[in-house]
């Protein structure tokens, strides 16, 4: 009986001598050794196999965890490799290879020897990874009555032709960051200039660092030991940057900066809006990338690079960023050879709905008023958001976007499209006495609400000037199912989904008795934002349900997270308890159970209910709370004022609301601590359509 090499019966003699042919055998076993299924002719089913090895060695050189692999006399122990490794990469900013086999082969003439092929693949960031194929020669190696496949080590293993005391180092080319873009097409966010003020160590002694450092603080309103300790910990001869300062912001007096002892103001640009505070909340700001970006980026991002630090510029920010350049050199000394290349990708721009003029403008309007306030401008016929803008004397958040409050009377719009669907007309007249009293609580009008309006009124007196009364006697008439349906049609979506941080309306389909009533004039558990009610006028103007649009597809625009908080979150709720519209007396209690919303669709609001809904904001207008508007020049304008009350700080306090149809414009005003609608929001209305021309 023929032996292998290692002792065992050779089932291919076995083969030959009952009456197979050698050469047939032969063949056969060339066959499989050519696929790499077994390691040479005449091995059995429990002999190593030369891809068993392959595929340590891959799985060391991607870990660096070389514990595990057998090679060939001569190499470096385990530790060493590692060690070499680690030294040869470096220079990579941390990223991580993937190293798979590509093919392993036995020599024919030799079936102790293979040869084995590895493929390498590096995510650096870049528009496509850096690859690259290696070979190893692996020895079949016999021992102690073992065999085992050894592969032969050798530094070029790392990297095409990498020798010893070669290391790698990459070269960084930022790409081009892709601009926002305004609805006509023109840059909204494009680089200007900035200084970049701070601390320059050389030019002030170590001893006088700490109080230069201070004495900066102190004038830009920082914490001064914070920084000088930020400065202290720099290099010695180190710029340590405090403030970026937008070329000709009057807010700082740069030239008095520089007087400053260590001083040093560097001239930069940085993709910025056309003033400081464009639109922020919602376009967000760009910035060096911080620490917890650089780590979530998987490589894409390093330190140094910019990014969105928060709104579309953080939720769009891999569109925007665009694909860095990127060269690796493997580097020994001042000697540098190119091993791969591949040039910077400039980012897509991103293109929004945003009118620059209509945005400054209403910017310009909100910036006397304290507290939250917004305005927001809407085209009905497409849905564009025009101009979405947040008081700059609130809380940071886009309050234009996801604030939630109650709406008060701007509601009765809703209200109006129930009792509307439920068989009424504008003229089915209804009571609308000086209180209505459901279940202990009572509703009032507002104080000034006219006497010659009390009694038996139409619904079309009842929406002109806002009896709460009379919508909350009609409580019976419609369910909650039926005002939540209304205002779905409206456009009121509980969750939608429009590729940025929106909140439109949450109404109640569990509500009953009192809670029920304040739901019909916008109170109660009944929320909106500024973009959900201007929604409503944007639907009512179009003739069918509107949907808001501020981001337009284009290729590479994902709307991934596009309810998330990129602008900073959503503002609590400010209406935890609430009573009627300008009501005096005890507040209607806000249950603690949270509104349940079906994700049906919405029913189609038709032509023919839109066109009575505006004919009852019409006599808003010329007849009711909102005749400050009746001299903005044609066309028409038709509204809705609204003012809901809700406990404050300093006990009960009204948001005041506007929704307003010009033409093709809708807009919606809000302040969260006013007087009345009428008398707080209106007048930002009428700046606006008057300014808007």
């Amino acid at each position: 009986m023929v032996m292998s090499a290692s002792g065992r019966t050779a089932g291919r003699a076995h083969e030959v001598r009952s009456g197979r042919r050698t050469g047939t055998t032969t063949a056969a076993v060339l066959a499989i050794v050519g696929l790499g299924i077994v390691g040479f002719a005449g091995c059995s089913p429990h002999r190593p196999t030369p891809k068993a090895e392959a595929d340590a060695l891959a799985a060391a050189l991607t870990s660096g965890d070389f514990t595990h692999v057998a090679l060939a006399a001569g190499a470096p122990d385990a530790a060493a490799l590692t060690a070499a490794r680690t030294a040869a990469f470096t220079g990579l900013d941390g990223a991580d290879p993937a190293v798979s086999v590509t093919s392993v082969s036995v020599d024919p003439k030799d079936s102790t020897k293979a040869t084995a092929g590895l493929h390498w693949e590096w995510d650096l960031g870049t528009a496509k990874p850096w690859t690259y194929d290696v070979t190893t020669q692996l020895d079949l190696v016999e021992a102690g009555g073992t065999s085992a496949w050894k592969a032969h080590w050798r530094t070029s293993l790392l990297a095409p032709d990498l020798a010893d005391g070669e290391v790698l180092t990459e070269q960084r080319v930022a790409a081009e960051r892709g601009t926002v873009l305004a609805g006509n097409g023109d840059a909204i966010i494009t680089q200007r200039p900035v200084w970049r003020v701070g601390i320059d160590k050389t030019h002030v002694d170590a001893s006088g660092q700490d109080a230069a450092a201070r004495a900066l603080a102190t004038a830009l309103g920082m914490d001064p030991a914070a920084y000088a300790a930020q400065v202290a910990a720099a290099g010695p001869k180190a710029f340590v940057e405090a403030i970026t300062v937008r070329q000709g912001d009057a807010t700082y007096d740069i030239g008095a900066l520089r007087k400053l002892a260590g001083v040093n103001t560097v001239n930069d640009s940085l993709p910025l809006a056309p003033t400081r505070l464009f639109a922020r909340p919602i376009l967000g700001q760009v910035g060096q990338a911080t620490k917890e970006i650089v780590d979530g980026s998987h490589g894409a991002i390093v330190a140094g690079d910019l990014a969105g630090l928060s709104g579309l510029e953080r939720q769009y920010d891999e569109q925007l960023r665009g694909r860095p350049g990127l060269t690796v050199l493997a580097t020994a000394g001042a000697v540098k050879r190119q091993l791969f290349h591949t040039d910077a990708v400039a980012g897509v721009p991103l293109q929004t709905t945003l009118d620059v003029r209509l945005q400054t403008v209403a910017e310009q309007i909100l910036a006397p008023v304290q507290g939250n306030a917004a305005l927001v401008v809407l085209r009905p016929s497409t849905g564009e958001i025009l101009a979405a803008a947040s008081g700059p004397n609130g809380d940071g958040t886009s309050t234009a976007t996801v604030g939630q409050y109650a709406p008060g009377s701007t509601f009765k719009v809703a209200g109006a499209l129930a009792l509307l669907r439920a068989g009424l007309t504008p003229d089915s007249t209804m009571p609308c006495p000086g209180k209505a009293v459901v279940d202990g609580y009572a509703f009032n009008n507002v104080s000034d609400y006219p006497a010659s309006a009390l009694g038996d009124i139409p619904l079309r007196t009842a929406f002109a000037h806002s009896c709460n009364t009379a919508f909350v006697g009609q409580a019976g008439t419609v369910d909650a199912n039926a005002l939540l349906a209304a205002a779905r049609s409206l456009g009121l979506d509980p969750a939608p989904s429009l590729g940025f941080p929106a909140f439109l309306a949450s109404v109640p389909t569990d509500s009953t008795g009192t809670d029920h009533a304040a739901s019909m004039i916008g109170q109660g558990r009944v929320l909106a934002s500024p973009l959900g009610m201007v929604t409503v006028a944007a639907s009512v103007a179009a003739g069918h349900t509107v949907t808001p649009v501020l981001v337009k597809a284009s290729a590479g625009t994902a709307t991934a997270g596009a309810n998330g908080a990129a602008s900073g979150g959503t503002s609590p709720s400010a209406s935890a308890s609430a009573s009627s519209s300008g009501a005096a007396g005890a507040a209607v209690p806000s249950p603690s159970s949270s509104a349940t919303e079906p994700a049906t669709p919405a029913k189609p609001l038709t032509q023919e209910e839109a066109t009575t809904l505006r004919t009852l904001m019409r006599g808003v207008v010329t007849d009711g709370t909102a005749t400050m508007l009746r001299d903005i020049p044609a066309p028409e304008v038709d509204a809705k004022t609204g003012t809901a009350q809700f406990q404050g700080p300093q006990g009960l306090a009204n948001h005041a609301w506007m929704i307003a149809i010009h033409g093709d414009l809708a807009v919606a005003a809000f302040v969260e601590t006013g007087d009345l609608g009428a008398t707080t929001a209106g007048p930002l209305v009428h700046q606006l359509l008057v300014a808007a021309g």
